[in-house]
C-alpha cells in the first residue's frame, strides 16, 4: 500500500520549515514501485514531493495534459512507454492516534478493496458521494466496492474525473445499478449527477451517511448514537447542519442533538474567510458590542459583516467545522484560508503543544429543555477570550477549547445515550481527524461505560459519504427526520 503517513515532526531533523508551515507533522511514504526506488537511489537523499496536478484539479496522467497543464511549472517530465491506465492519488494515513492508524484518504493500494456490508444488498446501487473529497461506491451482494479519492467537484476538471470513476468502477465489478444514491443537497454536482440517469433515485442526509459509513466499518446494524462533526452538509430542514447528535442505524435517523445554529455570512465566502465566522459567533455569542471590542483581530469589513449578520435573512449552520474556525481568527491564528480545513488544522497544532493533562476545561451550555438537546459553545466562546486578554499562552487557549468542546459534547452525549437506551456512539466527519478532539471525547464516552466506534479504513471526512450511502440504499432505506 504505501501510503503517505503523516507522523509526528521531529524539530532540528534538518527539513526546512517551509515544509509543511506551522504543522506538527510531516508526510512520510516508503517507495510505491521499483520507479520510486530507483529514482531515491539515484538522488541519494530525501526528496520533497507534491502530486502531478495545479490545486484543486485531479492529477494528469496522460503525457499530453501532463505538458499542457504542468510543463510551465517543472524543469522536465518523466515518461513511460507504458500507459496509465486511470489516475489514482497516493492513500494517507495518520500516526500518532491513540487507537491506531487513522485513513484520511482512501486511494492508491486500497481503492477499489471491497469492504463488507453488515447485512446483505437487496439492490444494486450507485453512490454518488458528496461534492467535496468525492468517492463514488457500487454495492451488490455482501459488499461495498469504494472508488480511489477523486478531490473536490467544483472544478470541471475533477468532474470529469468523476465521470471516468463510475463508468470504471460500474465496468470493473460487472454492476448495472438499480438504484442511485446521493446527498440530499440540490446544488450538489453528485446530485444532479444521480437524478439525470435514469434509474430510481434514493437521497440519503450527509450526517446519516457519515455515521453509517462508521457503522459499516464496525460491521453493526443496530441502532447507535451518531456524532456527526463536519464543515457543513444540508439539513432535512433547509438549514446547513455539521454538528449533529443523531439516532440512527442504517435505516434512518432522528436528530436528537445539534450545536447552536449561527448564521454563515456569506455563504462560501465565510469557509474561505474564518473572520467572517468570528463576527457571526461574536453576536450570537456575545453581542454587538463584543464584536467592536475585538475588531483588532478581525478584518477591516468587521462593521459591514456586523450589519449583514444584524439583519440576517440567509442560510444559517450548526457546523462545529465552522466553530472551529472562528476561534482560530480570534485567537490570531488564521483569519483566511488558503485549503479547506486550514484553520482547524493550525488550531489543532498549537493546542497539541499543551499536555492534554495540563489543559484547562473552559465551560460550555446544554439546552435541555426542548427537543432536539442544543449545544451552546457561548459560555466557551467568553472564557477563550477573557483568557486571551488576560495574556495567557495562545496555545493553552487552544487546548482549553479543545477540552471545553469535548466536556460538553460529552455530556449531551451521554445524556442522549441514556435517555434513548443507547450503548454505542459513532465518531464520524471530518472533525474527528482531529486527534485531540477526538482523544478526549472517546476518554470521556468510555469512562461513562458507551461504547465508542471510530474511523481507521474508512476516512471520517467526506471521502467515506458513499460508502454510507451505499450500505442505506442497498436496505431500501429512508432519509430521517
Amino acid at each position: 500500500r504505501r501510503p503517505i503517513v503523516l507522523a509526528q515532526r521531529r524539530r532540528g531533523a534538518g527539513v526546512a520549515e517551509a515544509v509543511a508551515p506551522g504543522l506538527p507533522e510531516l508526510g512520510l511514504m516508503l517507495p510505491p514501485s521499483p520507479l520510486h526506488q530507483l529514482l531515491a537511489e539515484d538522488a541519494a537523499r530525501p526528496l520533497v514531493l507534491t502530486s502531478g496536478n495545479l490545486t484543486d484539479e485531479p492529477i494528469a496522467y496522460e503525457d499530453a495534459d501532463a505538458f499542457a497543464r504542468l510543463g510551465p511549472l517543472v524543469d522536465a517530465v518523466l515518461t513511460h512507454d507504458r500507459a496509465i491506465h486511470i489516475r489514482c492519488d497516493d492513500g494517507v494515513v495518520r500516526a500518532g492516534v491513540a487507537a491506531g492508524l487513522q485513513t484520511v484518504r482512501r486511494s492508491r493500494g486500497d481503492a477499489p478493496e471491497p469492504l463488507p456490508l453488515p447485512l446483505p444488498a437487496r439492490r444494486r446501487v450507485l453512490a454518488v458521494g458528496a461534492e467535496l473529497k468525492n468517492t463514488v461506491a457500487v454495492a451488490k451482494g455482501t459488499a461495498v466496492l469504494v472508488s480511489h479519492h477523486i478531490g473536490d467537484l467544483e472544478h470541471h476538471a475533477t468532474y470529469r474525473s468523476f465521470l471516468q470513476a463510475v463508468d470504471h468502477l460500474c465496468h470493473l465489478f460487472g454492476v448495472e445499478p438499480d438504484v442511485v444514491a446521493h446527498d440530499i443537497h440540490p446544488e450538489y454536482l453528485s446530485t444532479k449527477f444521480a437524478t439525470e440517469l435514469e434509474l430510481a433515485a434514493c437521497p440519503v442526509q450527509h450526517h446519516h451517511a457519515h455515521v453509517a459509513s462508521c457503522m459499516v466499518e464496525h460491521g453493526r446494524t443496530d441502532p447507535v448514537l451518531g456524532i456527526a462533526f463536519d464543515g457543513l452538509g444540508f439539513g432535512t430542514d433547509g438549514t446547513l447542519w455539521g454538528g449533529e447528535f443523531l439516532v440512527a442505524d442504517l435505516r434512518g435517523f432522528q436528530r436528537v442533538g445539534h450545536l447552536l445554529p449561527v448564521p454563515l455570512p456569506g455563504g462560501a465566502a465565510a469557509i474561505r474567510e474564518p473572520w467572517r465566522m468570528a463576527v457571526a459567533w461574536l453576536h450570537q455569542a456575545l453581542g454587538e458590542d463584543a464584536v467592536a471590542r475585538h475588531a483588532s483581530v478581525l478584518d477591516d469589513r468587521w462593521a459591514a459583516m456586523l450589519a449583514l449578520v444584524r439583519g440576517w435573512r440567509g442560510p444559517t449552520t450548526s457546523s462545529v467545522g465552522r466553530l472551529f474556525d472562528a476561534v482560530a481568527a480570534l485567537l490570531g491564528i488564521r483569519s483566511a484560508v488558503t485549503y479547506e480545513g486550514q484553520a482547524a488544522v493550525e488550531l489543532e497544532a498549537s493546542a497539541r503543544r499543551v499536555p492534554a493533562a495540563e489543559a484547562p476545561v473552559y465551560p460550555t451550555d446544554v439546552v435541555t429543555d426542548g427537543d432536539p438537546v442544543v449545544l451552546d459553545p457561548s459560555p466557551l466562546l467568553a472564557a477563550v477570550l477573557a483568557e486571551r486578554d488576560r495574556g495567557t499562552p495562545r496555545e493553552t487557549v487552544a487546548a482549553g477549547f479543545h477540552a471545553g468542546l469535548a466536556d460538553g459534547v460529552a455530556r449531551v452525549a451521554i445524556g442522549l445515550a441514556d435517555r434513548h437506551r443507547l450503548d454505542t456512539v459513532a465518531l464520524s466527519g471530518g472533525v474527528f481527524q482531529n486527534a485531540r478532539l477526538s482523544e478526549l471525547l472517546s476518554g470521556r464516552l468510555a469512562a461513562a461505560g458507551l461504547r465508542v466506534l471510530t474511523h481507521r479504513r474508512i476516512p471520517a471526512n467526506d471521502g467515506g459519504i458513499s460508502v454510507g450511502q451505499a450500505a442505506i440504499a442497498a436496505l431500501g432505506a429512508t432519509t430521517g427526520s
